[in-house]
């Protein structure tokens, strides 16, 4: 693509052009991938600055570099892009090199604290057995069509975001699902992108490691309805008292989900199990095999998003009714000893609280419940006591282990986690730092009856430890102490 064409839609303060025209080959924002014809994008990250790695871009054969600050020493044969702020025009670069795919499909993004990958997933799920080509992008795995690709991230960067979105056009995908996080947003990743519509879940804390105050946390989810188009539906949740605030400022079409009050898409619980629910949605009654709660939120916020984009509400009611939980998502299992395991993601004190209220919904005072839950290293101390708390609160025991300890000293995160227990809620609560000894001792603490909830993980089959990943996955694990 010729480089005047790629810029068309941005204006730069300063440009220094070689004698010939260039033609750009690729783009890249890590100098390692860089190969000869490509544009570096020297972006200042929260990790690291890309202007150190101009000079080691240009050896690669850079013949366009962008930029906030041009380099002393100019190469005669580079193209140099200077803007105030090259993380806000990387989306529109990536979007116009590789053809506005987002034009080209439907996409839909899901944002919020939690229930972003149930809802993507379940999106994706339902759209391909209504008979359509998707794509998905989702913290658990990247679709187009079928075809896993590996994810590092809840919502790719920029130009990966693109890449992928352009080879979902490629295979004739005509919808596309994401995650949209509130790091992608912060950091404009998704700038540049077309979607028809947008959902909120829900907003709780997290991330307050990088977002410092719910007040930056919320402002950066806002910002993703803030920037819909007038074509565009936003669905919010009005059971989230910040339902209302994401929306306050959308151009699009607003519509909005419940189980407390009249909206557009309204559900009621009829009857609830470990392996499904009965519900009435909009006053017609249908089976689901996901359970609780927060899940009939996420229910109806697949379910109008179907709507909104046109689908018949009785047949999306018949194929959600097929639709099973996402990986690692209040996911069941049941020993020979006729207790049960559930593994959930759950890794915020809001989502221990809603899974473990599920789980007292359902077994009503006729078992116990056993948690083992710990908490990432490196990431938000704060929410560590609260965790704990929420996690005593809702169970019989409690037994606090490690979740990602990453690069911090595991039982320094379980001291955090003790550190939000009553002297009565200590009473019940054992510490194991080894992950695999905490489940194996929460199944041997299990009756008949009762229910272990390993939470944390998830989908997740690997533990980082000093910078290293080693495989670990709780089912994997709780399978093994079945067959025991």
């Amino acid at each position: 693509m010729k480089l005047s064409e790629l810029l068309r839609e941005t204006q730069c303060t300063r440009m220094v052009l070689p004698k010939e025209e260039v033609d750009v080959q690729g783009i890249n924002i890590d100098s390692r991938l860089v190969q000869k014809g490509d544009m570096f994008i020297a972006v200042r990250g929260t990790q690291t600055d890309g202007h150190q790695y101009i000079a080691a871009a240009e050896e690669k054969g850079a013949v366009a570099i962008v930029c906030e600050k041009t380099p002393d020493k100019l190469s005669p044969n580079v193209a140099y892009i200077t803007f105030p702020n090259v993380q806000s025009v990387t989306g529109k670069l990536a979007t116009t090199f590789y053809g506005n795919p987002s034009q080209k499909l439907k996409l839909v993004g899901v944002t919020g604290t939690n229930g972003k990958t149930t809802i993507a997933t379940l999106l994706y799920e339902l759209f391909r057995k209504m008979g359509h080509r998707c794509g998905l992008l989702s913290t658990v795995c990247n679709y187009i069509d079928g075809t896993p690709y590996p994810s590092t991230h809840t919502t790719p960067d920029a130009i990966s975001l693109n890449r992928l979105l352009a080879q979902m056009v490629e295979a004739g995908c005509e919808y596309a699902f994401m995650e949209v996080s509130s790091h992608a947003l912060d950091q404009e990743r998704t700038g540049g992108l077309e979607f028809a519509g947008g959902i909120f879940t829900n907003l709780t804390r997290d991330h307050m490691d990088y977002h410092e105050s719910m007040e930056n946390y919320l402002k950066a989810k806002k910002s993703f309805f803030d920037n819909l188009s007038r074509n565009a539906f936003a669905i919010t949740n009005l059971d989230d008292k910040n339902g209302p605030v994401m929306v306050q400022n959308c151009r699009g079409d607003i519509k909005n989900y419940s189980t407390r009050t009249i909206c557009d898409y309204r559900a009621r619980l009829v009857e609830t199990h470990l392996d499904g629910m009965l519900l009435e949605f909009n006053n017609r009654e249908f089976a689901t095999l996901l359970t609780g709660r927060f899940n009939i939120s996420n229910l109806l916020a697949i379910y109008g998003a179907a709507v909104e984009l046109g689908k018949d509400p009785e047949e999306v009611l018949r194929v959600m009714s097929t639709l099973k939980p996402v990986s690692g998502r209040f996911e069941a299992m049941h020993s020979p000893d006729g207790f049960s395991a559930i593994v959930d993601y759950a890794h915020t004190p809001d989502a221990i609280k809603n899974v473990l209220s599920t789980v007292n919904d359902v077994l009503r005072g006729r078992g116990n419940i056993i948690t083992v839950v710990g908490a990432g290293g490196n990431r938000d101390k704060g929410k560590r006591p609260l965790m704990a708390a929420e996690a005593a609160k809702a169970s019989g025991r409690v037994i606090l282990t490690s979740d990602n300890p990453r690069n911090e000293d595991p039982q320094e995160i379980i001291n955090d986690m003790l550190a939000g227990l009553t002297d009565e809620q200590r009473k019940k609560t054992i510490t194991i730092v080894d992950r695999k000894e905490a489940i194996r001792t929460a199944c041997a603490f299990a009756q008949k009856g009762d229910v272990v909830v390993v939470a944390g993980k998830g989908h997740e089959n690997y533990q980082e430890i000093q910078g290293v990943k080693h495989h670990f996955d709780d089912k994997e694990v709780i399978n093994e102490i079945f067959k025991q």
